[in-house]
Order: structure tokens, then C-alpha cells, then sequence
């Protein structure tokens, strides 16, 4: 299938900048940018309690700067930047149950103030920002049950309101905004991961159904290029058809076409070099790349690699300096970061793939 090829940065100019660590070690913790800053938001600690912490760093002088405490502690939250608020929404609590809870903080006024919550709790939301609202899309409820809610908060108003729910429900998925639409992959029910492509249309309000992704794979991660969805690696489980085997880490790669309207038959070419889970991805200098994650190594994987569409095939970049697994990932339009995780426990380490100017 052809993969659409746009200019394609050269393996050798790919680089990693350490920034300065958090103060605190984290996993589970959300990132958001804003021009300069990198926030990050709650998380579970070394002792695998939730943060009330947010700690921000300042690009240019390499300097952190904690915020005042959450009022709710909590870790896998949704956080959301709209102007200069951060909103923070839904979450894990100390006795590991959903919350409800929405809180924001306002820079300008350096407080964090408590707003409308969901309604039902919620954990594993999917949530984004475009025109001034805030998309809220499934959960796991109290119940553990995954959730096909999806709800908008209009931050003028306080208020919630419901729209129409996914056709699966699900928790922890990928979502991405493209034009006027939502695309929602994979995600969770319980123990089993979902293989539903979806996209909600923001004008009309409806939901479409787009084909599965075509194999049902645990801690994969997906990627958005400019024509294509990518749905990479991850930990297969035992199924029907091979019931006695093992789970096992893949490296299969699946691509859907927008245009065309179809996922890629996997290929030998198209897989990844390594085979991992749970790792970071992103899209950067017209390459899809992975980073970290677990592979079949004691420890977790320092490798990473970019999809060059040109040739169709994937080449090592410059390994990351702190090997990680369960990290954070953040794309801005330069750099790729990866954000706390866990290494022998949980980890500070903040480092960005970042591409070298030519000069």
C-alpha cells in the first residue's frame, strides 16, 4: 500500500536533549505544553500513592517551579490547556477508584479552583481541546465497567454536557483531531484490549465506524501521520485460535489509509525492529517513531526507531539516555518528550527526540 512521503529527517540527525529532572519521581502522571512550559500533572509516587503535585518547567532556564497542591491527589488524570488554564479531570484516587472531580489552574492567579465534575467518575478519559472546549470521551466507571460517554465542557458556562456516546466502549484510548474529527483507536475493557476505529464528527454530532484494527493487541501504542493511522507493537495475548501459547511481545505494524479506506496487510518490511509494549510514540520529521517500552529484555528497552515511508522500513535513531517503560509522552511540533516512567521504580527523567537544524 502506498504510504504518503513527505520530506523524511535523516536517521543520523535525529538527537536526545536532557532536560533538567522533576523534583518528583513519577508514573501515570500528564503532560501539557504551552509555549515554553512543560506541565506536569499528578501521578503515582515510589510508595504507589497519587500525586497532588504539579511541577512546571521553564524551557529556557531550566527550572522547575511546583504549583500549589491539587485539591484532589490523583494520577491518570486528563489534563487539558485552554488559554492559560490547565484543567484536570477525572482520574485515580488512593483507593484506586475513578473521580469525578474537574479542577483547573488558573496561572494568571496562581490558584487552583474546583468546577463542575463529570458526573459519573471516570478513569482512562480520553480528552482534547479545539475551539475553546474540552472533549471528554469514555472511562472505566466505579463499577470498573468501560464507559462510551462523551462530553463536552464549555469552561464560560461550568458546565457539562453529553453528546453522543461511542459506539464501544472503552478506557485509556488513542484520540486524535483532524479537521472537524475526533478518531478514537483501541483502548481497553477490562483486561481486553479494544480493536474499534472510530471518529466522532464535530459538526454533525454523529459518530462512524471505521474498519478494526485488524489484531487484538495489549499496551500497543498509535500514531497519526499525514494520511495514515498507525497502530504499532504491543503484547499479544492468548486467544481462541492459539489458545495453549503465550502472551508475547510483537512488533507488528498495521497502517490504515485514510484515502483508500483500509488497513495494510502486515508485512515482514513493515514491522518494527523490536519487539516491545508499552512504550512511547509520536510523529516527528516525517517519521512515525517508538521509544522504549518493554521488550523481551529484563529490563526496559533504550531503543528507538522511525518508519521511513520512503523506503518503507524501520531505522534505529539515537538511543534514549534513561531507558524506560509506562512513560509519558508529549508531541509538540519539535520535539518528542518522554516524561517520568518507570526504569528499576518510578523515574524523573524528562528527555526530549529532537531533530538537529541543518546548518
Amino acid at each position: 500500500m502506498p504510504i504518503s512521503v513527505m520530506a523524511v529527517t535523516n536517521a543520523k540527525s535525529y538527537y536526545w536533549e536532557v532536560f533538567a529532572p522533576m523534583p518528583t519521581r513519577r508514573v501515570y502522571c500528564t503532560p501539557v505544553y504551552d509555549t515554553g512550559l512543560l506541565y506536569v500533572v499528578g501521578g503515582c509516587s515510589e510508595t504507589g500513592l497519587p500525586l497532588d503535585t504539579t511541577e512546571v518547567l521553564d524551557m529556557a532556564s531550566q527550572t522547575w517551579t511546583t504549583l500549589p497542591p491539587l485539591p484532589t491527589p490523583r494520577a491518570g488524570a486528563a489534563v487539558v490547556l485552554v488559554g492559560k488554564q490547565l484543567h484536570v479531570i477525572g482520574g485515580m484516587d488512593g483507593e484506586q477508584r475513578p473521580l469525578s472531580s474537574v479542577e483547573i489552574y488558573n496561572s494568571d492567579e496562581g490558584r487552583w479552583e474546583k468546577k463542575a465534575n463529570l458526573g459519573q467518575p471516570s478513569m482512562g478519559i480520553t480528552a482534547l481541546e479545539t475551539e475553546g472546549k474540552v472533549y471528554a470521551l469514555g472511562g472505566m466507571g466505579s463499577d470498573t465497567s468501560p464507559q462510551a460517554l462523551v462530553r463536552v465542557y464549555s469552561p464560560g458556562k461550568d458546565q457539562w454536557q453529553p453528546l453522543p456516546s461511542m459506539p464501544t466502549p472503552r478506557y485509556g484510548a488513542s484520540s486524535f483531531l483532524r479537521g472537524n474529527k475526533i478518531y478514537v483507536l483501541g483502548g481497553r475493557q477490562g483486561k481486553l484490549p479494544v480493536t474499534a476505529f472510530e471518529a466522532f464528527d464535530l459538526e454533525v454530532k454523529s459518530w462512524t465506524r471505521y474498519p478494526s484494527i485488524p489484531s487484538r493487541r495489549a499496551f500497543a501504542c498509535c500514531a497519526m501521520t499525514d494520511k495514515c493511522f498507525f497502530s504499532l507493537g504491543g503484547l499479544q495475548q492468548p486467544g481462541p485460535h492459539n489458545f495453549y501459547s503465550r502472551p508475547h511481545f510483537v512488533s507488528a505494524v498495521e497502517v490504515f489509509d485514510t484515502e483508500q479506506g483500509v488497513w495494510s496487510k502486515p508485512t515482514r518490511t513493515l514491522r518494527m525492529r523490536e519487539k516491545r509494549a508499552d512504550f512511547v510514540a509520536g510523529y516527528l520529521g516525517g517519521r512515525v517513531i517508538a521509544v522504549g517500552g518493554l521488550g523481551n529484555q529484563p529490563s526496559p528497552l533504550s531503543s528507538v526507531e522511525g518508519y521511513n515511508p520512503g523506503k518503507r522500513k524501520w531505522e534505529y535513531l539515537a538511543p534514549m539516555p534513561s531507558p524506560r517503560c509506562s512513560c509519558a509522552g508529549l508531541q509538540t511540533e519539535h520535539i518528542l518528550f518522554v516524561i517520568g516512567g518507570v526504569a528499576q521504580g518510578p523515574s524523573n527523567a524528562v528527555e526530549g527526540l529532537c531533530i538537529r537544524e541543518c546548518v
